[in-house]
């Protein structure tokens, strides 16, 4: 039985910024599909830009779409937690929609590269999981890059390229997947969220509760 001032306190899971990162190929977009699909608990963020809406896009769903102005602003405000600019426009993510959503218990995805995660790490490392996912071998990610039937060959052999200097920052990340077996990927990023949110910075209420619990203790066994 639990007593009334054990009762009264309740436990609740902070939320984590959840980073995934990999080579182009090795199944990063896939896998962070295959979360937001089984975990409602968990949101895709939600970057800002200062580039023009495509048409369908809706601001607040598929971005931010912020000024020029506006976008320098939040940098210069300390409110945006990372951005980059990519041909000449903007790309970020604002802090407020991100710390909110924390704040409510809900873990926010984040699909972005290492330079990305460098900044996140520098702006928010308490709150931050990285996750880097690799593929089995150099042959399965080039097979996979064809198997799409999306690119030519020279955009997949840039791409090669490009998985080469990605490898360079894998032992910045926490946790490094190997993904062989996509549903034995997805069964692992499951686990790592799981035991990050049993960490007890994470647990909000938890102080009063080992408080309330020796209270009660002290009340019972120690007079």
């Amino acid at each position: 039985m639990t007593s009334d001032s054990q009762s009264q306190t309740t436990l609740t899971n902070r939320g984590v910024m959840f980073v995934l990162s990999s080579p182009s190929g090795a199944g990063k977009s896939t896998l962070s599909k295959l979360l937001l699909h089984d975990d409602k608990n968990i949101k895709l963020s939600i970057s800002a830009t200062t580039r023009t809406p495509r048409p369908g896009e809706v601001d607040g769903e598929d971005y931010f779409f912020l000024s020029i102005e506006d976008f320098r602003a939040k940098i210069d405000n300390g409110e945006m937690l990372e951005w980059a600019e990519v041909f000449g426009n903007l790309y970020g993510t604002p802090r407020t929609p991100v710390y909110e959503a924390l704040k409510a218990g809900k873990d926010v995805l984040f699909d972005i590269d290492w330079q990305g995660t460098q900044q996140l790490h520098a702006t928010a490392k308490a709150e931050l999981v990285r996750v880097f996912i690799l593929p089995p071998t150099a042959t399965a990610l080039e097979q996979r890059l064809h198997s799409r039937a999306q690119d030519s060959i020279e955009v997949i052999n840039s791409r090669m390229k490009g998985a080469s200097r990605e490898l360079e920052h894998w032992a910045e990340y926490d946790y490094i997947i190997i993904n062989d077996d996509l549903k034995a990927s997805e069964k692992k990023l499951k686990a790592i969220l799981f035991s990050e949110k049993q960490k007890r910075m994470r647990q909000t209420g938890l102080v009063e509760f080992v408080r309330d619990m020796q209270i009660e203790l002290r009340t019972k066994f120690e007079e």
